[in-house]
């Protein structure tokens, strides 16, 4: 299924404090310099709507949330969104994930990694722009805390595994743990959009959850 158009966005809507560039992080890194305050950070990767941030944000006000989104006018509709609903401690940022994660995020910096419904580049020739690859996944484990975890949906079965057996391979987080479906009290009451569609559609949804159990240098003993 391929995304919906989205709604305009109010242009009074101050996004200044909601979408940022990979250039305007901060560099030597400082999570709390973002939100005006040291938390636990958890990272979306490919945040389309943001539903995902915006929910996540409400609910746990003691963790501050970054969303990466490569596509601009998502990010910005994000972006909105959370502007929107004067959330303070999510935030998007407009580029890649994977330079973020190289370039920008240091070791043992994030509490969780999120990844719900990537693009599964269906064509052979292009599996290789998975997100969830060795490089990807290599970074995953050096960013997360002791204890942090990686969370890993998807609605295509073979992406599923193959990801979870390239986890096994690359690095040596402890899972996959099981993910039960939350039942929905309203239309919106889903980690994603993505999420509610295939629910909707009663079609299948396969959920991972990883931790990091190792507390040496880049998760080795």
């Amino acid at each position: 299924m391929g995304r919906r158009s989205l709604r305009k966005i109010d242009p009074s809507l101050d996004l200044s404090l909601h979408l940022l560039s990979v250039e305007s992080l901060p560099q030597p890194w400082d999570a709390g310099a973002l939100f005006n305050r040291p938390a636990p950070l958890e990272v979306e990767v490919g945040s389309g709507k943001g539903l995902f941030m915006l929910r996540a944000a409400q609910q746990f006000p003691e963790h501050n949330f970054l969303g990466i989104e490569i596509a601009h006018k998502y990010a910005r509709f994000a972006a909105a969104r959370l502007a929107k609903h004067e959330i303070a401690n999510a935030a998007m940022v407009q580029g890649d994930a994977q330079r973020v994660f190289r370039e920008v995020l240091p070791d043992e910096s994030l509490a969780a990694v999120h990844v719900y419904f990537p693009d599964p580049w269906w064509k052979k020739r292009h599996h290789k722009r998975r997100i969830m690859n060795d490089a990807f996944l290599g970074q995953v484990q050096r960013v997360l805390l002791p204890d942090g975890r990686l969370h890993f949906w998807t609605d295509v079965g073979d992406y599923f595994e193959e990801s979870l057996a390239r986890i096994a391979v690359v690095t040596s987080l402890a899972g996959p743990f099981p993910v039960d479906a939350a039942p929905a009290e309203h239309t919106l009451d889903y980690r994603t959009h993505f999420e509610r569609r295939m629910r909707l559609a009663n079609l299948p949804v396969y959920r991972s959850e990883f931790r990091k159990e190792l507390t040496g240098p880049n998760g080795h003993a």
